[in-house]
């Protein structure tokens, strides 16, 4: 079974670093300069375990916005990005914010519209891969 701790960057980064790395640097060709930023500092970032094993990550920005969602090539397809995304999306409530957005890579829209996410605005491009810019309205 999927279990999913919070942390701040500090306490998480030696779990995250890694699985966002070989999703988003080694598997999807992104630039590595472009896949760390100040952001991690301030956000809380979920890691998801299955077996004892660090397998995905994502994170929640202080203004609501969900992002960097990975999980290992090997482990998707199990819940574990459905339990990442749910501990955020409740973390979010706690937090007292009304609504969630994210930025989708296009293949992975059918992911949040099953959550209830809904598209705004125009498709976009971040660092190569098309994007939708997405939101989830927590009443």
């Amino acid at each position: 079974m999927v279990h999913v701790d919070c942390a701040a960057w500090h306490l998480c980064s030696v779990w995250a670093k890694p699985i966002r790395k070989a999703v988003f640097v080694q598997e999807q060709g992104i630039d590595e300069s472009e896949e760390w930023d100040e952001a991690d500092a301030t956000a809380v970032h979920a890691i998801a375990w299955l077996n004892d094993q660090a397998v995905g990550t994502g994170r929640l920005l202080v203004d609501g916005k969900i992002g960097r969602m990975a999980v290992h090539k090997n482990y998707r397809g199990k819940g574990v990005g459905a339990a990442i995304l749910n501990t955020l999306i409740e973390l979010a409530r706690q937090q007292g914010h009304d609504k969630v957005t994210l930025s989708a890579q296009a293949a992975a829209i059918g992911f949040y519209e099953h959550w209830g996410f809904v598209p705004v605005g125009p498709a976009h491009e971040e660092v190569g891969i098309a994007h939708q810019w997405m939101c989830l309205e927590l009443n």
